[in-house]
């Protein structure tokens, strides 16, 4: 094991796809190797985006999360893994780092600007939890003494602001958390089945990692191909390609085979195709085949998760009982 405590976490949206499992899964679970690891499904940063009648999904979403975790080798004997709210003391974090963090730094962090746009509001009728969600997402990783965060070079900003949180508190009531430091991580980038744009619910351009085979197929024929090649007898540009570019990850013995039949008309789309779709199937066959007997047991899932939060808390105890006494309340 590295010196060092690893700690991330995903916002519950339900089934994870693709994009998810290489953007950020598969690493987390290669991490379990070589650091202690922390991870949370955050589901308190959902209320930041969904309220009234929306949260009924957060409790179904961090099930179908947890089983796809599970499913895909996070090890609760290895990891700590655990629901962000069964250990409520990162809200009292939170709220004692926000009055030592300037209104200022938040109201300047891009995403928090993307958030306001994408949500079609104003500034002035945003929620004080989107405005504060940086402090959140530093209480998250800084309570359980966390020194590192898996991320990709896309997400640095959003460590640089932990730190300077973390900085601050230091500086005023002395030396308490460590700064978290960004690990970064190559990850191939996963477009959509548009072949446009990143894989994404919200576009309808993913493939669940818990789709059937069926499923699977009938989304892999729908991909956007090389707009050019319009007649069976014109020669593909792999290079330009998503189908292809997914065939280095699911099929990476055939991709010379494949690049040469393509540049030399010497296979369809739709052959094409099929093939990338049984490649995904047989990769995710045992996936699938451990996340059905994860679903058919929700109690065991759930106990899992109670342990889970049972170390977290112990960790998160001590951490708050030093920050109260930090700062004057004990």
């Amino acid at each position: 094991m590295v010196e060092g405590r690893i700690f991330s976490g995903m916002q519950p949206s339900g089934r994870l796809h693709l994009g998810n499992y290489f953007g950020a899964l598969a690493n987390w679970v290669r991490l379990q190797d070589e650091y202690p690891c922390i991870y949370a499904i955050v589901d308190v940063h959902s209320l930041t985006t969904m309220q009234g009648e929306e949260t009924k999904q957060i409790q179904p979403n961090v099930f179908e999360m947890a089983v796809d975790w599970l499913a895909a080798g996070l090890d609760p004997e290895r990891s700590i893994i655990f629901v962000q709210s069964h250990v409520p003391e990162v809200l009292t974090l939170h709220a004692l780092l926000s009055m030592s963090t300037p209104l200022g730094w938040l109201l300047r962090v891009p995403t928090f600007k993307e958030k306001v746009r994408q949500m079609g509001e104003d500034e002035e009728h945003v929620s004080y939890g989107l405005v504060g969600y940086p402090v959140l997402q530093a209480a998250d990783v800084i309570l359980y003494k966390a020194d590192k965060v898996p991320v990709g070079k896309d997400q640095v900003p959003h460590i640089e602001i932990m730190r300077e949180i973390a900085r601050r508190f230091n500086r005023l009531y002395g030396d308490t958390f460590p700064e978290p430091e960004p690990l970064l991580t190559e990850t191939p980038t996963i477009l959509g089945t548009d072949g446009a744009n990143k894989m994404s619910k919200s576009l309808d351009n993913h493939i669940e990692l818990s789709a059937s085979e069926e499923q699977t197929t009938k989304r892999v024929r729908g991909m956007v191909t090389d707009p050019q090649r319009v007649r069976l007898t014109d020669p593909g540009r792999p290079e330009v390609c998503n189908v292809f570019s997914m065939h280095k990850l699911f099929n990476p013995d055939q991709v010379d085979e494949i690049y040469r039949l393509c540049t030399t008309a010497g296979i369809g789309c739709v052959d094409d195709k099929a093939q990338l779709a049984e490649g995904i199937n047989d990769y995710l066959r045992d996936f699938r085949e451990r996340r059905t007997e994860l679903a058919a047991n929700p109690e065991r899932v759930r106990e899992m998760l109670a342990e889970g939060a049972q170390r977290a808390q112990a960790i998160a105890r001590e951490t708050i009982a030093e920050v109260y006494q930090r700062v004057g309340l004990r």
